[in-house]
């Protein structure tokens, strides 16, 4: 068989066994290519220049086990390869950390936020940074800040640090362990925050790839706002005057307006929509009357 072929055939096995997907691929034809491309060691962004390559009966055997594992344990890809891509960045990631997906990253490096910036912008702060990825990525865009990275799980930022020092940021990102902004220095000039915020309902009906990642880092309660609710009040002491905050919400527009009615908040575009990451200016935290 050539490699397009395999493809094609692993793509029906993902497709026929009901896989979910959403880590890094959104249909079972991607997240096929990803698998076979990566476990013959060939780049993950060259499909076409080896679509005609024969692949020989012992590297189809090898194949067929990676996707029959796939198949069989649900983990989504990302924590078969150890490796997930963001904005072209490749992370190192386990089971420790949920797999960097956050359209924060777009913003970041399309440079939709700069508007709200400034030559002052040096402090800045993922919070919830998981494997580290926002942290990793806003080093990159804006070479002349330092970031903190804060995390309540230890264990996530044992990823993290992998990262941090597989791009060579141990300088300017510091990791630190803290539940919310408890232990956070500040002040902050822009604060990133992909949070827990993912609701009851949604949590029980979450796929099998889904419950593979930390729940910790999913669960945001009844109606996914709790840690947000806890953010807003806190954020304000750890943000310096014209700081901004950058929050995504996936799919709990609903529940965040229910929330904080009438709070005056900027959507952002991404290639999910403009509903899914806004910001938030600290002088709009402060004077929301009805701040939690």
């Amino acid at each position: 068989m050539t490699l397009i072929e395999t493809v094609e055939a692993s793509a029906k096995r993902l497709q026929d066994a009901g896989v979910a997907f959403g880590h890094g691929t959104t249909n079972a034809f991607d997240e096929a290519a990803w698998l076979v491309l990566w476990q013959l060691g060939l780049p993950l962004d060259d499909l076409d220049g080896v679509a005609d390559m024969a692949v020989s009966p012992e590297q189809a055997d090898s194949i067929d086990e990676l996707i029959a594992e796939r198949i069989a344990t649900r983990k989504p890809a990302a924590y078969l390869t150890r490796e997930a891509w963001l904005q072209g960045v490749p992370f190192y990631v386990d089971e420790r950390a949920i797999v960097p997906r956050s359209f924060i990253a777009e913003v970041l490096v399309d440079g939709d936020i700069d508007t709200w910036l400034s030559e002052s912008t040096t402090n800045v702060c993922d919070l919830c940074t998981g494997n580290g990825s926002l942290a990793v990525i806003a080093a990159m865009v804006f070479p002349d800040v330092v970031v903190d990275a804060i995390d309540i799980s230890a264990e996530a930022l044992a990823v993290a640090r992998i990262n941090v020092d597989k791009h060579g940021l141990h300088e300017r990102v510091h990791l630190i362990e803290s539940d919310g902004l408890a232990k956070a220095r500040g002040p902050y000039d822009l604060i990133l925050c992909n949070p827990p915020y993912v609701n009851a309902q949604s949590m029980a009906a979450l796929p099998d790839e889904y419950k593979a990642e930390p729940s910790l880092a999913l669960a945001g309660g009844a109606d996914g706002m709790d840690f947000i609710r806890a953010l807003f009040k806190d954020a304000p002491a750890k943000m310096s005057e014209k700081a901004v905050l950058i929050l995504e919400i996936g799919n709990e527009r609903e529940n965040f307006e229910n929330a904080f009615p009438r709070l005056e908040v900027v959507w952002l575009a991404t290639s999910a929509g403009d509903d899914q990451v806004l910001l938030i200016a600290r002088d709009t935290l402060l004077a929301f009357p009805h701040r939690p």
